[in-house]
């Protein structure tokens, strides 16, 4: 049985490329093979920029001030780069739902991945589950995934700085040192 090829996996990769965009094909192939993603078709430059701009829109998403606003513009991406859902069990691997055309590049299927990732992960979990680190010299993307579903920074790092910071304010403005 294969695993969801578009959960929580998904979702993270997408983050991580926003936060940390591809600077060439062959290291977008390299970050796709560590993520668990098959290469059925070599990376090229055109797929790069496919992706980049994909990225770049999909930031818009994260950055969206309503869940109306949100909704609209994860819609113009799943419009643009997914297709009806269809079973296939392609290389004998198990059958399981594509929700993109067969015989995409590899821009095109990493965009379609990401967009339908993204709408299973925000109708599951809730539309408010995508954000800006609050570390304000940080601003990282994040997922949430936390089970309260406030997540505030994109990792503990961030968290703990934020806190430390905190912390020693409090301290200074009590006159303690």
């Amino acid at each position: 049985m294969q695993l969801n090829p578009y959960g929580e996996a998904r979702v993270r990769f997408v983050t991580d490329l926003t936060n940390t965009p591809p600077t060439s094909a062959d290291e977008l192939a390299q970050r796709c093979t560590a993520a668990g993603i098959p290469l059925d078709h070599p990376v090229t430059d055109r797929d790069l920029r496919e992706v980049v701009g994909f990225l770049a829109r999909w930031a818009e998403v994260v950055d969206a001030d309503t869940d109306a606003r949100r909704a609209a513009l994860l819609n113009a991406l799943l419009a643009e780069s997914t297709a009806h859902p269809r079973l296939t069990d392609h290389a004998n691997g198990g059958w399981h739902l594509h929700y993109r055309e067969d015989g995409l590049s590899m821009g095109g299927v990493l965009c379609a991945i990401a967009a339908i990732g993204t709408a299973l992960h925000l109708t599951s979990l809730g539309m408010h589950r995508l954000g800006r680190c609050a570390l304000a010299e940080c601003g990282n993307a994040f997922a949430d995934f936390t089970r309260a579903g406030r997540q505030r920074y994109c990792s503990p790092i961030c968290a703990n700085r934020d806190a430390v910071r905190r912390h020693r304010a409090k301290r200074a403005a009590s006159g303690r040192s």
